[in-house]
């Protein structure tokens, strides 16, 4: 078999499977939205999606997709149904069914238990208008004729990727409704590598009793015992109304002590560097890591909202690599 036979084996079950995707943007329409409106008024149940053998497989990943998006989803397993599983599916709940041909034998109990409470709404996701399927969903959404990849039109190849693909529309288009943020993402993926990404400065910060905070008018032989005993290598200045009006690091007390002869009796408030930076406790610490390296520096002073002058915490530059930003 030559290579350039194999290449052009790979391109038509590509273009197929592109075609299928065209097909099924045209057939987003009003269905589309009756579906996504059913899936968004599940307020007091269950998301159900079920589906046999390749389908199947697109249902476990239409619930995980579903699930990490703000929409809580589970996949029900066709033959277990059947068998005791069915008890799965309560009053209020949403069911979700994909099949291409709406007449999988599998389905048909869960289509029949469905229909029988009218408080469960079954969605049907099929390619067959005169299907089992098709006929008994309260929302249906036809999917587009679509001719598969590979000899005799008979391996799930087109069908499941755009089976795939609408999955993903869904979920989409329900996240945005719910106005799902990044940081709601977040939450549900603790040890994913994208909520390190967005972990914020107040995950990082030293705050309460840690934080090395001091009176501008305190002299500099208190300030050395407050930042050796807090070894952060950084103090925080304030005025009397406990506004943020400085900070000195240790890199400070080493110039101040070289310059001035009188080191112990300095008030901080005429060596401290004024009007220090200081972020919102909601940036990201990847952004704040940015920020410190332009300016050259290796803490921020932390506020809430737009207090600017009001410090809540101090991040260091080696929490936030401790953290594993970068």
């Amino acid at each position: 078999m030559r290579e350039k036979n194999i290449q052009k084996i790979a391109r038509e079950v590509i273009q197929l499977e592109i075609r299928a995707l065209k097909n099924l943007k045209n057939n987003i329409k009003g269905s589309f939205f009756s579906l996504i409106k059913t899936i968004l008024n599940c307020r007091n149940g269950k998301v159900i999606i079920s589906g046999v053998g390749k389908s199947g497989i697109i249902a476990r990943k239409w619930a995980a997709t579903f699930s990490s998006t703000g929409t809580p989803a589970f996949f029900l397993d066709a033959s277990s149904a059947s068998h005791g599983d069915m008890g799965q599916i309560t009053s209020n709940d949403v069911v979700i069914l994909i099949s291409n041909s709406g007449e999988s034998q599998e389905l048909k109990n869960i289509i029949q238990y469905s229909s029988r409470n009218k408080n469960i709404k079954l969605i049907g996701i099929t390619s067959k208008k005169d299907s089992i399927l098709f006929r008994n969903s309260d929302t249906a959404f036809l999917m587009p004729n679509i001719r598969e990849a590979g000899p005799e039109n008979i391996v799930p190849t087109s069908s499941t990727t755009a089976q795939l693909a609408l999955g993903d529309s869904i979920a989409i288009a329900c996240m945005k409704f719910k106005k799902f943020t990044k940081f709601d993402f977040k939450r549900f993926h603790p040890s994913g590598s994208l909520s390190i990404k967005l972990r914020t400065v107040s995950e990082l910060m030293v705050t309460g009793k840690k934080l090395p905070v001091l009176n501008e008018n305190i002299k500099m032989k208190k300030a050395i015992r407050t930042i050796t005993k807090k070894k952060l290598g950084v103090l925080i200045v304030r005025k009397s109304n406990g506004n943020t009006s400085g900070i000195i690091t240790d890199g400070d007390i080493k110039r101040i002590a070289q310059k001035y002869s009188n080191f112990d009796n300095l008030e901080l408030k005429k060596v401290m560097t004024k009007d220090p930076l200081s972020v919102e406790e909601n940036t990201l610490a990847a952004s704040a890591l940015s920020l410190m390296n332009t300016k050259k520096i290796t803490s921020l002073c932390i506020h809430k909202k737009n207090k600017t002058r009001k410090t809540v915490g101090v991040l260091h530059m080696h929490d936030i690599l401790k953290a594993n930003i970068n």
